[in-house]
């Protein structure tokens, strides 16, 4: 019989509503059922396509000897970190200061109150590396509860008080200068792996934020160290295993230290902060091989993790069932033929040489030598022995090297592998897929908006890429993908009454009101949105986004935005993010986005706001710049003093696109820069009252560059980018 979850929307919730646990959603129910039967709560928060989730469902949730445990003695709730980041902030703020470390599945027990009094991850069913039985710890802590409740309780009130404290406490206000910034990169130089890219060993994470920083604080002193920090790194993943080579698009990390073995789930927000990250060292460095990764990326996204309305999905999972697992229709029994399978980490992605060389044929030996393919396998390590006999994709050879091994051209060897990738790519859709959590997240929806805005600036006409005159412009189709999300998100999870924003939309339902990052990443998208398509009501919606993210979040007395508006008496600590992780705080994308707001807009409050915000983190960017790398870049924005490009033009005309290439050829992080159809200019110089005498020349489209709104001369000639 399923339980509660079965009328949940989300997918990590519904993947447990078969358990025999009788398990709750965060809500009243459950928490009126923990003071009605006096049991404590066992908590446990995850998300959809979490693999550590997986295994404790399998060896405990799904044990009905566990479930008679749970059931008997507490009352179990089950929450999605995705959906509900305040509830889970709280808690991982709460296992981290207990134990050390945190992450997911993340294991709480609470008083009825919601005070938590111990914590944990994962728990095996039975004790082994170090951890205690799951069944164990329950009996442990039932037996706590039901002997010595006093002092549970008294110890859970105490740890909230002081976590409480530690949140409120508030750092002196200091605007940081340059050697702030040169006391971060230091730490990122100190950090940096010279041989194999990336900071520090394994495992190694993709942190855009810390990449979006080195090139901004590159071109700010024109020192070349960040930029080849950046540069090295990306290319290593890129050449490595944590990249999709069949189908695109990155996986959520790498293993090992030399980027070979991935955790295999994909994330939106690492798609989309990649997709600028490698867009951005294209610019900086001058290289295609870039800007390809990146339209590879954008074109996995727009594939396989795109709503047909147009929103963004949240994550494909790493686990899969084999191919070789599949039920056999044909079985002797229908038993047999629906018997369910063991799901393998990374069973869609990897291959084995007899499977390549049967789909391949002749191509085959290319193909083996490009990417590392091995008659046992290629895995470097593998403990768990899952990939026995499978390859993992990585960059082996070279072209060049290719090539003359096969007595061809690198362009034979290019076409030999474009074609084997087209093949494999047929052979793997047969495979069944790793689930998919098809729920779209605002915030998450942000920050793909703004990759394929910035994408179709970037690549615009296809120059980047290498493409000739008179070939399909990826910068249209990128422009159209951000425009229909973005029209995806007003539409389900916006109230222009009440002018609020919803979280989380799926199949038709849309809920859970939205935290600071769903305002501030969207506000990003929004301006890249605008940037890219000219349309004033993007940046109208990104003024009026941004209003409302000041009066629900802005903490008038630190500094800065909380993540919550501290008005849900059930999430116990109104806590501000001050970390830029896997994904970015919302302060460090606020200030940046201000910044391009006030250059946008000669608003000055703008800028006052955006230094406000940079000052409350100052401490934190003189002490420990690396925390908070993307604050970092915001600091280097402000100090560069910003650069704003128009090109006043009919859009779609041949002179207008050759100047917005044109402008977009060079890295320049610190401009905001826009086309203004002359159809359109009153409505944005509504918002931009600046550019309302900007006129073409001669019936040309015409180029203005300024600085702090003070232009030079405009020209109808590209060449005035340089």
């Amino acid at each position: 019989m399923p339980n509660r979850l079965a009328g949940e929307q989300s997918p990590y919730l519904l993947q447990h509503a078969n358990n025999p646990v009788d398990w709750y959603p965060w809500g009243d129910q459950a928490f009126a059922a923990a003071r009605k039967s006096d049991k404590a709560i066992f908590l446990s928060i995850g998300y959809a396509t979490c693999h550590w989730c997986h295994v404790m469902e399998r060896e405990s949730f799904e044990s009905v000897g566990v479930a008679n445990v749970l059931n008997e003695h507490f009352i179990s709730i089950k929450v999605d970190r995705e959906e509900r980041p305040d509830v889970d902030r709280v808690y991982m703020t709460f296992v981290q200061a207990t134990t050390g470390s945190g992450g997911w599945p993340m294991s709480v027990w609470l008083t009825p109150e919601l005070k938590p009094f111990y914590g944990g991850t994962y728990f095996p069913p039975t004790s082994q590396w170090g951890r205690p039985a799951f069944v164990d710890v329950l009996a442990q802590i039932a037996k706590a509860w039901r002997e010595d409740r006093a002092r549970v309780t008294q110890s859970a009130a105490e740890v909230v008080a002081r976590l409480a404290v530690i949140a409120r406490v508030d750092a002196a206000r200091t605007m940081p200068g340059e050697e702030a910034l040169a006391s971060t990169l230091q730490q990122f130089q100190q950090s940096f792996d010279a041989r194999r890219g990336g900071f520090g060993d394994a495992p190694k994470f993709p942190r855009p934020s810390e990449l979006i920083f080195l090139l901004r604080e590159s071109a700010r002193t024109g020192e070349a160290a960040g930029r080849d920090m950046v540069v090295q790194t990306l290319r290593s993943m890129a050449l490595g295993g944590m990249r999709d080579h069949i189908g695109g698009g990155f996986h959520r990390y790498s293993v090992d230290g030399n980027w070979r073995v991935p955790h295999f789930e994909k994330m939106l927000y690492d798609q989309a902060q990649l997709a600028v990250a490698y867009l951005e060292a294209a610019q900086a460095a001058n290289d295609p091989f870039f800007a390809q990764v990146a339209e590879d990326t954008l074109q996995y996204v727009q594939r396989d993790m795109t709503d047909d309305g147009g929103g963004f999905y949240s994550a494909e999972d790493a686990d899969s069932v084999p191919p070789d697992q599949v039920a056999d229709p044909h079985a002797a029994t229908s038993a047999e033929a629906t018997v369910p399978k063991h799901k393998m980490e990374g069973a869609f992605y990897v291959w084995g040489l007899d499977e390549v060389r049967a789909a391949l044929g002749e191509d085959s030996a290319i193909f083996e030598g490009r990417y590392g393919l091995l008659p046992n396998g290629n895995a470097p390590f593998d403990p768990q022995q899952e990939f026995v006999d499978n390859n993992l994709l990585h960059t082996a050879q070279s072209l060049a090297d290719l090539a003359q091994a096969a007595g061809v051209s690198a362009v034979d060897v290019a076409e030999s592998l474009l074609r084997s990738r087209k093949i494999l790519f047929e052979v793997r859709e047969t495979r069944p897929r790793p689930l998919l959590d098809d729920k779209v997240l605002t915030a998450w929806n942000g920050l793909m908006i703004g990759a394929f805005a910035r994408a179709a600036r970037v690549l615009a006409g296809g120059e980047a890429l290498g493409h000739e005159p008179g070939e399909a412009d990826p910068g249209a189709r990128h422009l159209q993908s951000a425009t229909r999300a973005a029209a995806f998100i007003r539409e389900r999870v916006w109230n222009p009454s009440t002018k609020r924003l919803l979280r989380r939309y799926r199949q038709g339902d849309a809920a859970i009101d939205g935290y600071a990052e769903d305002y501030a990443f969207l506000i990003f998208g929004l301006i890249e949105l605008f940037q890219a398509s000219g349309d004033p009501s993007w940046l109208s919606w990104a003024r009026e986004l941004q209003t409302q993210q000041d009066e629900l979040f802005w903490d008038a007395a630190g500094g800065g935005w909380f993540s919550t508006t501290g008005q849900d008496p059930t999430v116990l600590l109104r806590l501000k993010e001050d970390y830029d992780g896997a994904e970015p705080s919302p302060s460090s994308v606020s200030a940046l986005n201000l910044l391009a707001l006030a250059h946008l807009t000669g608003d000055a409050a703008y800028s006052d706001r955006a230094a406000e915000a940079i000052a409350s983190f100052g401490a934190r960017l003189e002490q420990l710049g690396r925390a908070v790398p993307l604050m970092a870049a915001a600091l280097s924005t402000a100090l560069s003093g910003g650069e704003q490009i128009v090109v006043v033009g009919d859009r779609g005309a041949a002179d207008t696109t050759a100047l917005w290439q044109a402008a977009h050829r060079r890295f320049r992080p610190f401009t905001v820069s826009v086309i203004v159809d002359p159809k359109q200019q009153d409505a944005v110089a509504a918002h931009m009252p600046w550019v309302a005498a900007m006129k073409m020349i001669d019936g040309r489209a015409t180029a203005y560059v300024c600085r702090n709104f003070a232009c030079d001369a405009p020209s109808t000639d590209p060449g005035v980018f340089g």
